[in-house]
């Protein structure tokens, strides 16, 4: 009975030397959930960094696939088709209408072997002369390196001032007889304040190095000699646009007293007066003229990089011409 009371006492000791007793209390069981938790917050802190990382590149992915133009696949798939163009909107630099838009699209349009043709879908009432006479020098010069291939403009809605300016460089012109033609002529607006900040007790602090610095600007007197000079300018500017709508449309144009005041017309009227060619849509000039049916637009979209950065770039554009011109410009509108 002893030696069996001895062998388990023995036993005991044995067992209690390899498994020494677990220490209890609340400090050690506070110890424990706070590493596990800390744990648990340290593997939810990688779960949601490796999301995010996988969302800014998938953004970023998306970023760079939207900013290059895939037509370029469906071009070559067509060999013999018309190109299409679109001018939608003002004509501004910084715009989707920009020279540096529209004219690397005319010479991908021109430049590519399966073009029959060219259409230039306008539909804007007009904005920048110089934007607006780059496009149209480009299309004079592509027509003579291109001399197979005609362009011709299709009228939307509205081809107004600079976007008639464009249209006038063009083969022909087609419209729809409700079309909004012409407005062939030069402005410069903006406001004065004068007289609001007299009565307000308002007094305008203007230092500038130049006499003529303060040109035209809105909250000081307009003086006799700069309204002449900007008269002069505009004269000079809309004598531009006449000539380059006489050297497009030669002896199609029927003049009228009218023609050159700033005017617009019907499509109708437009066809009448010898502004247009004819009714159209960009599906029939496409089947009929062309005699190509197949249509491929080559109009080069903003990507959402350029949608972002164009916002950054037109306030500092805003910023400059207010610099120049005081918030105004020129404008065929």
């Amino acid at each position: 009975m002893s030696n069996n009371n001895y062998e388990n006492t023995s036993s005991q000791s044995s067992q209690d030397a390899f498994n020494p007793p677990r220490k209890e209390g609340w400090e050690r069981d506070l110890l424990e959930k706070l590493a596990f938790a800390s744990l648990r917050e340290q593997r939810a802190r990688r779960r949601w960094g490796i999301f995010f990382k996988l969302t800014m590149l998938a953004l970023i992915g998306f970023a760079i696939w939207t900013a290059f133009d895939f037509g370029a696949a469906d071009m070559e798939a067509v060999s013999s088709h018309t190109a299409l163009i679109e001018i939608d909107g003002a004509i501004e630099a910084g715009g989707g209408n920009a020279a540096d838009k529209i004219i690397p699209a005319l010479n991908r349009a021109y430049a590519d072997d399966g073009s029959v043709g060219v259409i230039l879908h306008i539909n804007s009432p007009g904005g920048s002369p110089v934007q607006a006479g780059m496009i149209s020098d480009e299309i004079n010069r592509l027509r003579k390196a291109y001399p197979k291939k005609p362009l011709y403009v299709v009228v939307d809605e509205m081809c107004a001032s600079g976007g008639y300016y464009i249209a006038a460089a063009a083969d022909r012109i087609y419209v729809n007889k409700a079309s909004i033609v012409g407005s062939i002529g030069v402005l410069m607006d903006g406001f004065g304040f004068t007289g609001l900040m007299e009565k307000a007790g308002i007094e305008r602090r203007l230092l500038t190095a130049g006499e003529n610095k303060g040109f035209l600007d809105p909250f000081s007197p307009q003086t006799a000699k700069h309204k002449e000079y900007a008269q002069a300018m505009l004269n000079e500017i809309h004598q531009q646009f006449i000539e380059v709508v006489r050297k497009g449309r030669g002896k199609r144009l029927k003049e009228t007293p009218d023609m050159f005041s700033g005017l617009y017309w019907s499509g109708t009227k437009a066809v009448e007066l010898g502004l247009a060619d004819g009714f159209g849509t960009v599906d029939t000039v496409a089947r009929d003229e062309l005699k190509s049916e197949e249509i491929i637009d080559y109009t080069q979209h903003e990507g959402l990089p350029e949608r972002v950065l164009k916002k950054f770039g037109a306030s500092v554009g805003a910023g400059a011409i207010k610099s120049i011109w005081g918030g105004v410009a020129p404008s065929l509108r």
